[in-house]
């Protein structure tokens, strides 16, 4: 019994580690002020609202090390049923670059799109909104963009 017992702590240990290095990978390769995603703009919000809310510090949530903020406690709790479903694609990196050089590339959270239930964010400065040529491509560079946040984050 005492072999059990240990053997089930040294599991638990082990996922424990195996959790920190996920999320340690996580905030590596988030688009992150610190681990504030998204600048502090309210994940649920692009969904339900369909614009780009500024959250509020007091209704925080982390979720695996990366801190969301949010517009309402409705859109809080809505967050933690299903946290995957509303975080932003390519940890919140500019989808167009993602998909057209696979790199990592600053976004403006109230230029976004979302589609087929995912939130997909953009780099919109200096006159160069990627929204625009994300769209003329989208069926091209969506798959892009997929295998190489897929090879970046290795996951």
């Amino acid at each position: 019994m005492k072999q059990l017992i240990t053997a089930f702590v040294l599991l638990l240990l082990q996922v424990n580690v195996s959790n920190g290095q996920n999320n340690a990978l996580r905030l590596k390769h988030f688009n992150l002020d610190g681990k504030l995603a998204i600048e502090g703009y309210d994940p649920v919000a692009y969904f339900k609202q369909h614009e780009a809310v500024k959250g509020r510090k007091e209704w925080a949530v982390s979720h695996q090390d990366v801190l969301y903020y949010f517009s309402s406690v409705a859109n809080k709790e809505e967050f933690k049923k299903n946290p995957s479903l509303y975080e932003p694609q390519y940890g919140g990196w500019c989808a167009y670059a993602m998909g057209s050089k696979g790199e990592k590339v600053s976004v403006d959270p109230k230029t976004f799109k979302v589609t087929n239930g995912k939130l997909y964010l953009f780099y919109n400065k200096f006159f160069n909104n990627t929204l625009t040529e994300w769209n003329k491509d989208e069926k091209g560079l969506q798959p892009k963009a997929d295998a190489n946040w897929k090879t970046i984050s290795g996951s």
